[in-house]
This record gives C-alpha cells, structure tokens and sequence, in this order.
C-alpha cells in the first residue's frame, strides 16, 4: 500500500523507514530538500493513488493545522488524514468537522516510541470510525511492537501496542494521559536519584539504580533509560537541570480539573518542571524572608557578584 508521510525528522523518518521495511511504499514530504522525495503538498497528493492515506507528523499546533487545512483542500472524498503528532484531541474534533465537509476520513493517532520506534516499534493510541481506522490498519500494524509471545514462544493474546480507543479526539485524549503519567514515573526516579547522591552512605549509586531493573516492582523502560543516562554520565554533570514541558502534562491537569478527578502526583510532577527552570526562585525567597521575619532564622544574602549581575 502506499502513505503519504509529512514531516521526516526524528519520529517521521523512523516510522517512514519501519513501513518500507513491511513491504509499504512511502512518498515522504519535510521542509528539509534532503529528506523528501516530493517538493510540495500538491506533489506528495498527485504521487498517491486514490484513496489516498495522508500521515501528518509535523509539530502541535499552528504547523499542524495550517498542514491538515491544506490538505482538506487537495484531497477527495474517501481519502483519509491521519494526525500522529502530540496535538490537543480538541483540535482533532475541529478538523474531523472540517474533512467531514469534504468526505474526507480523518484519524487521530497518539504515538509513543520516540527514537526506538524504529527497531522495537511505536505504541499506537488512535481515534476515528471503524471505517477510517481500517484503512490506515496497515500501516498501523507495520508500526507497532511484535506481540508478546509465552515461553514457547507462541503468540499471547491481545493486540500489544496498539489500540483503537474511542471516535476522533480518543486517540490523542489517550497520548495525553500517557504522557501526564510518564511525567510522574520520571519526577518519581529523579527524585529518588536525587536522594541516593545526597547521603553519604551509598557509595554505588549508578549500581543502585542498575539493580533496581531485575526483579522489583518498580522496573521500567523508563529507569532502564536513567541507567543508559548514569552509564554514559555517573554524577550528570553535562546535564543541567532544566526540564520543558511539551503540554500533554498541561493539558492532563486542566482535563483533571475539568472532570474533577483529584491527580495530585502528576500535577506535583508539572509543577516541578516550572521549578527547575528558575535559577532563583521568588516562592523560596518570599518563604526564606517570611521565616526571618517571624522566627529570626538567617537568610542568606545574595552576593555582591550576583546582585550586579545584569538582567
């Protein structure tokens, strides 16, 4: 079959790669001359043959919209957009409104992997009708993990990796749950790294982490990661402490609030990304001040060096 890839970087070019070696053909377009073998939107529809399948991997946001109006305007009835980046699942609702208009199918498609995708596969979490969604399956099942097998090696039940969760916007509602927990696993390890370093009694602490990935209940891909991460860097010293935050976190929190549901550890985990992003916190110097004025205890002077520093 063939699909229409928009967007080549990291994500986009490992799943375009993935789906050529099912046996797929992909006409890829990106802003990079280098990676594409279309030079346009008009050219990537005109090189697929009807119906045509459309996968937008371009960032959230503005760049995702402007994509998929575009494209609502050169495709035809039949065809089908599939979203696969980390947009908000209310802006899948508008577009599926808009391609409806035009008799044009559109999924949205929630997708974790980052740059391991490529040999062990992409989590898939997608949105749509029935109908939609079958004729974007092949391709959805080029790109997810193998399914699990028992001892002997026979295929356990259940489709791993991949999950048709609900009508257009599920998908990426899905993503956005994912990521808001993914948040909280990785404050969790951190700060329990944090704490290893900080006594003096643990004299391994890379080799304590190792030993947490065999045999406990707090073993993950994830603190496999952070292995990868002391391996290649024991006290992390080339890595400042600076976290962003790409939204899903937000957005968990707002849907949290919205719907009532009390997420105490992953807001904790949102609100500690904006802390790592101030040199000096105002919060900390209003408590160390409030401390002084109503106990006595010391503050800390900031020195003359850092007091003329420009802003």
């Amino acid at each position: 079959m063939q699909l229409g890839l928009i967007g080549l970087g990291k994500m986009g070019g490992n799943m375009a790669e993935r789906i050529r070696r099912a046996g797929h053909e992909v006409v890829g377009y990106d802003h990079s001359p280098g990676k594409r073998d279309v030079d346009s939107l008009p050219a990537l529809v005109e090189a697929l043959s009807a119906p045509r399948v459309v996968w937008v991997m371009v960032p959230s946001g503005e760049p995702t919209r402007a994509t998929v109006k575009e494209l609502a305007g050169l495709l035809e009835p039949g065809d089908v957009i599939v979203d696969g980046g980390n947009s908000k699942y209310t802006d899948d609702q508008v577009h599926d409104v808009m391609c409806r208009e035009k008799g044009i199918g559109y999924v949205d498609a929630g997708v974790s992997g980052g740059v391991w995708g490529l040999e062990n596969g992409y989590a898939l979490m997608v949105g749509g009708t029935a109908e939609d969604v079958a004729k974007v399956q092949p391709f959805f099942d080029a790109l997810k993990p193998p399914s699990p097998t028992d001892e002997s090696g026979q295929p356990i039940g259940g489709d791993a990796g991949f999950v048709h969760a609900g009508p257009v916007g599920a998908g990426h509602f899905s993503k956005m749950v994912h990521n808001g927990i993914e948040y909280a696993l990785m404050q969790a390890y951190g700060e329990g790294y944090e704490l290893l370093e900080a006594v003096d009694l643990i004299e391994d602490v890379p080799g304590v982490i190792k030993s947490w990935t065999q045999g406990t209940v707090i073993r993950s891909w994830l603190l496999d990661l952070l292995v990868r991460a002391l391996d290649e860097d024991p006290a992390l010293e080339k890595v400042r402490g600076y976290a962003e935050d790409s939204g899903e976190g937000r957005w968990t929190v707002e849907q949290a609030i919205e719907n009532a549901v009390p997420m105490p550890t992953i807001a904790a985990s949102l609100f500690a990304r904006f802390s790592s992003r101030q040199d000096d916190s105002p919060t900390m110097k209003a408590v160390a001040a409030l401390r002084n004025q109503f106990g006595g205890h010391a503050v800390r002077a900031v020195q003359r060096s850092e007091a003329e520093r420009p802003a």
